[in-house]
């Protein structure tokens, strides 16, 4: 029953992000002109995330920071939206999630899906997949995604072991059913600024 549930989750997500992408297409057009004309930089910011079972993958974004960011300043902590490293675009895109836009390119590639567990950066909270503890590597057993369920309860409000922890909740409780659930409560939490920093 789960295959074919995984099975079907895998065809939503394929169908789900072509449709988002052709509907979306005129968006992501003028978003990315205005970050090509506001700063200096590329359009998309890319980074090596753990993907299932810990293979590792690159992640697309909108680029809100400065290029370099990672090494300037606080590094990956974002704290709040004065951090002087964002961009003026950014600050923007940031509130409304919109620079997660572009991983729908990732879920129909396949190395992610809409709803599952977010993918961490290969060295932190640990440094690489090898060096996760046995209970929290039960993440790594679906495809990351775009949301999931940490990002619609506790989002960027705990230390990452108690994200991991919420995240091994949505790999035991998984359903179709939990998936459209958790996108409903998505589109709620775009308009809720709440937890959106102190994010690594």
């Amino acid at each position: 029953m789960k295959q074919i549930n995984l099975f079907i989750k895998r065809l939503f997500d394929f169908l789900g992000s072509l449709m988002g992408i052709g509907i979306l297409s005129p968006i992501l057009l003028i978003i990315s002109i205005t970050i090509k004309f506001s700063s200096k930089g590329p359009v998309f910011f890319k980074q090596k995330r753990l993907g299932k079972d810990g293979k590792v993958f690159n992640v697309f974004k909108f680029r809100t920071m400065v290029t370099n960011a990672e090494n300037i300043g606080n590094g990956l902590t974002v704290k709040n939206e004065l951090d002087n490293r964002i961009t003026g675009i950014g600050r923007f895109l940031r509130k409304l999630s919109l620079d997660e836009l572009p991983q729908l390119f990732n879920v129909l590639l396949g190395n992610m899906s809409l709803v599952g567990p977010r993918p961490p950066v290969t060295y932190f909270p640990y440094d690489g997949y090898q060096n996760y503890p046995e209970w929290a590597k039960k993440r790594f057993l679906m495809k990351p995604g775009i949301t999931g369920m940490a990002q619609v309860t506790v989002r960027n409000s705990v230390p990452w072991n108690d994200r991991i922890k919420v995240d091994n909740k949505y790999i035991d409780s998984f359903s179709l059913v939990l998936d459209f659930k958790i996108l409903l409560l998505t589109i709620k939490k775009i308009f809720s600024t709440d937890n959106i920093y102190m994010d690594v």
